[in-house]
């Protein structure tokens, strides 16, 4: 984990065919993170987010991953801490000649704060 202490999984299902992993984290609205990104008015950096979804699917299939590229990036919600502090992911994960695809979205409440697709390639 990049960020040390930056959230935990409080729970995380995984589809039968090991094609979806739906997790609920929760960030620590107390992390120096939030201290620069913003006094007073906290706002979940979107690379953050992205490091999340890479680190949840390293752990799903138990590899590290280099990011090649992201397509179809939408930020459609300020993601504040100190009030959305339990987030919910969805990745739908694929592999294809060595590549991981992963589509994502993620989300509190019932407001989408991010969709992402993204591509991996394994480094070990």
């Amino acid at each position: 984990m990049i960020l040390e202490n930056f959230y935990t999984i409080e729970t995380q299902e995984v589809s039968n065919d090991k094609s979806v992993v739906s997790t609920t984290i929760v960030v620590n609205k107390n992390h120096d993170i939030f201290k620069g990104h913003f006094p007073d008015n906290p706002v979940m950096p979107g690379v953050c987010m992205m490091q999340i979804i890479k680190e949840i699917t390293e752990s799903h299939i138990d590899k590290k991953l280099f990011m090649e590229k992201c397509s179809n990036v939408k930020f459609m919600a300020l993601i504040n801490p100190k009030i959305n502090f339990k987030l919910q992911l969805e990745l739908n994960i694929s592999e294809e000649n060595d590549i991981i695809k992963v589509k994502n979205i993620s989300k509190f409440e019932d407001t989408v704060a991010l969709k992402l697709t993204t591509y991996y390639r394994k480094i070990s």
